[in-house]
């Protein structure tokens, strides 16, 4: 049975940076969970970060600059926390490698679990295309991610990986 890495957020833990609550309501999820299938995870939390925490977002470009060291992320306070996220996304692959985990599900917008699109560095709630930190490590290392608006395209890729 194939495992699949989940943000720990989108099941209801307590990981957000605001410390709000907010389970995203998915009955794949509730499923695969109930078969043993998820590895939540939170990666700004593994990666030293509490909770509540000053939001912070990626300075110009995505994950994938960050990860090879040419842009930082700074938290609404002015503070460089970019190996906090560095070192999320390490462990997130760390654990995906131990469960041989293929894919994972990660909350889109997020600067470490981003998919689809991040906010782009001015916290003024403007979108952008482009991707995370930790979702940039797991591509570059053949995981697939997707966001939670694509759970159903989740399903069918596990579909592939099991025949």
């Amino acid at each position: 049975m194939n495992k699949v890495l989940v943000s720990a957020c989108l099941i209801g833990e307590n990981v957000r940076y605001n410390g709000r609550i907010k389970h995203h309501e998915s009955n794949m999820l509730a499923d695969w969970k109930l078969q043993g299938r998820l590895v939540p995870f939170c990666p700004e939390v593994a990666g030293g970060l509490p909770v509540p925490r000053p939001c912070s977002e990626i300075l110009c470009h995505d994950g994938s600059t960050v990860l090879h060291g040419h842009v930082r992320i700074m938290n609404i306070k002015g503070k460089d926390v970019t190996q906090y996220f560095v070192t999320g996304a390490q462990k997130t692959l760390e654990l995906a490698c131990l469960h041989k985990t293929k894919l994972a599900i990660l909350k889109d917008g997020s600067p470490s679990c981003g998919s689809t699109y991040i906010y782009d560095g001015s916290f003024s709630g403007v979108k952008k295309p482009g991707k995370g930190v930790t979702t940039a490590l797991l591509q570059e290392n053949n995981i697939r991610v997707f966001s939670e608006r694509e759970i159903s395209k989740a399903a069918k890729y596990i579909k592939t990986l099991e025949i």
